[in-house]
């Protein structure tokens, strides 16, 4: 039984399928149901039910896919506990950014990180904030960027990056504009142009229409604050946006304060452990590049 059957196990369980578990682990779909085959006639037992189009555990398979995980993460710590008392850090880091992010001092942490250890392998992935929250929790991701309304996610560590209240940005002749302070209620009697579902700034508008029983009318969505921008300045809805998203178009937007709206929209950094070295290593990088004076 060798460390990279399980890995190949382990895939094919969590995919539920043969051919996307080989392009997760980067070999061919036979070399994979190969490996498995060589792994059932070892143990004696089928790991999975394949006459459907889905690949299921059978019994023995489900009994097995837990100390199979297991067995691979003894493994990895094994090479970070020699790797921590040579002080090498190698290896593969998982680092996850939200969906329409414009912020480089992540870039520049890496950057450092990458020239300080390159034997460490990279990879940077984008998506909603909520899934990367759930990755981070599941240690498909080591760490990531992300939009919330919570300043540390349940099971996880945080590091707040930004802290701001929610703005609407409107072109100058608006009629909210006219208003000496601006409301909720008034905000959502207008269509709305947002961040989708799954970022953190929608989840701060959606609990606070919530809060109020407001049912806002969202005309449309989109993921970079650059893209709302664009479709409020050309009349189509408001556009609700931190404040630091709204200040980057002021030459055709007016952002105005959501006076009732007092929870902030956060960017975060959240982790779920720093036993792996290359974690705790990129942790010093970025707390550094995010302590310079007006990154963004």
């Amino acid at each position: 039984m060798e460390l990279r059957q399980l890995e190949y196990f382990i895939a094919v369980a969590e995919e539920r399928n043969f051919t996307r578990a080989a392009e997760r682990v980067h070999i061919s779909q036979s070399g994979v149901s190969a490996q498995i085959r060589q792994l059932e006639r070892e143990l004696g037992a089928e790991l999975f039910d394949r006459s459907a189009r889905t690949a299921t555990l059978t019994a023995a398979g489900q009994a097995a896919l837990e100390h199979a995980r297991a067995a691979l993460a003894a493994a990895a710590a094994f090479g970070q506990a020699v790797d921590e008392v040579t002080d090498l850090i190698r290896g593969r880091l998982r680092v996850g950014m939200v969906i329409g992010c414009t912020l480089t001092p992540l870039f520049d942490a890496l950057s450092v990180f990458h020239r300080a250890h390159p034997g460490v392998e990279i990879s940077l992935l984008e998506d909603h904030s909520d899934r990367l929250v759930e990755g981070v929790r599941a240690g498909t991701v080591d760490l990531a960027l992300i939009g919330t309304a919570t300043a540390t996610p349940d099971g996880l560590e945080a590091l707040t990056i930004i802290s701001e209240r929610l703005v609407v940005a409107v072109p100058a002749a608006h009629p909210l504009m006219t208003l000496r302070r601006v409301t909720l209620r008034d905000v959502v009697a207008h269509p709305i142009v947002c961040m989708p579902p799954g970022t953190g700034l929608r989840t701060v508008f959606d609990r606070a229409c919530a809060a109020q029983d407001l049912r806002p009318a969202m005309s449309l969505q989109a993921s970079a604050a650059d893209a709302i921008a664009d479709l409020a300045a050309r009349g189509l809805g408001v556009a609700v946006l931190s404040d630091s998203m709204a200040a980057s178009h002021r030459d055709r937007l007016t952002a105005r304060a959501i006076d009732d709206v007092e929870t902030p929209a956060l960017l975060a950094l959240v982790w779920k452990s720093t036993h792996s070295p290359a974690v705790r290593e990129l942790l010093v990088h970025a707390r550094r590049a995010f302590a310079e004076p007006d990154p963004w």
